[in-house]
């Protein structure tokens, strides 16, 4: 459980649940739509990736790796998105994401999400269509590196500073990781209607955001029937309605 103590401590004033997110971040939006399937209220405090307001004094403050989501929970900082939505289900049971046959195998599922997220996920979303319209400043990238003390962090944003650039290699290793991991995800949606099987999970919130996001970049889900059919029965789901698309209705035009 990512809980730490900020050193901006007036956010440990804050009663009830509030979230630090973004509307195009694909962390953000798992606990968006873990908030809105427990039914829980929350204060939001967006902030805009595109325009770094998230390259801030007072939000490395909060979230010292300066990421979204940041979730805290009457003064207690909650950070890391996986961590998040099992923190909710824990604390707030019911109703209850909680897979009841093998709650261990729903946990692996969200800590590979969480595992991919730097080497994978973020090389591919960056190279295919964010790099252009998130680059920094050389202003915005001096206070990043003032303020970023994550070592990993640094190396990545590092890649597309200045005129540096993702490339095709950087494509092919992010692709390499996906498609190893979405075949595993295939395999385990062969006759179930939800990851865990006939229940909707934290393992469903966990991975649905990648599926809109890489979609959104041109990644070839077509090749993969089952993902397919279970990422159209999720945008029903009210969650997947509030939670990620009325912040991002389109994740390939942002």
């Amino acid at each position: 459980m990512a809980i730490i103590v900020p050193t901006n401590r007036s956010v440990e004033t804050l009663e009830g649940i509030h979230l630090y997110h973004g509307h195009i971040s694909n962390c953000s939006m798992r606990v968006r739509m873990t908030l809105i399937e427990k039914r829980l209220p929350w204060t939001s405090h967006h902030l805009d990736l595109k325009k770094k307001e998230n390259i801030s004094d007072e939000y490395f403050g909060i979230n010292p790796n300066g990421l979204v989501p940041t979730l805290i929970d009457d003064g207690v900082v909650h950070i890391e998105s996986n961590d998040i939505i099992d923190y909710l289900d824990m604390t707030y049971p019911e109703p209850s994401l909680r897979a009841v046959d093998d709650e261990d195998e729903m946990l692996e599922w969200l800590r590979l999400a969480a595992s991919i997220h730097v080497p994978a996920v973020k090389p591919y979303v960056y190279a295919t269509m964010i790099q252009k319209k998130v680059k920094k400043t050389a202003e915005e990238q001096q206070k990043y590196d003032e303020l970023q003390k994550n070592e990993e962090l640094k190396k990545f944003h590092a890649k597309h500073a200045g005129s540096s650039a993702f490339g095709e290699d950087d494509i092919a290793r992010a692709e390499g990781i996906l498609d190893e991991c979405f075949a595993k995800l295939e395999n385990a949606l062969e006759c179930r209607d939800w990851i865990m099987g006939d229940q909707f999970t934290l393992a469903d919130i966990s991975w649905i955001p990648l599926h809109f996001v890489l979609i959104g970049c041109g990644y070839p889900f077509e090749r993969y029937a089952n993902i397919s059919r279970w990422a159209a029965a999720l945008r029903d789901k009210e969650s997947y309605q509030e939670g990620i698309l009325k912040w991002c209705p389109d994740f390939s035009k942002v």
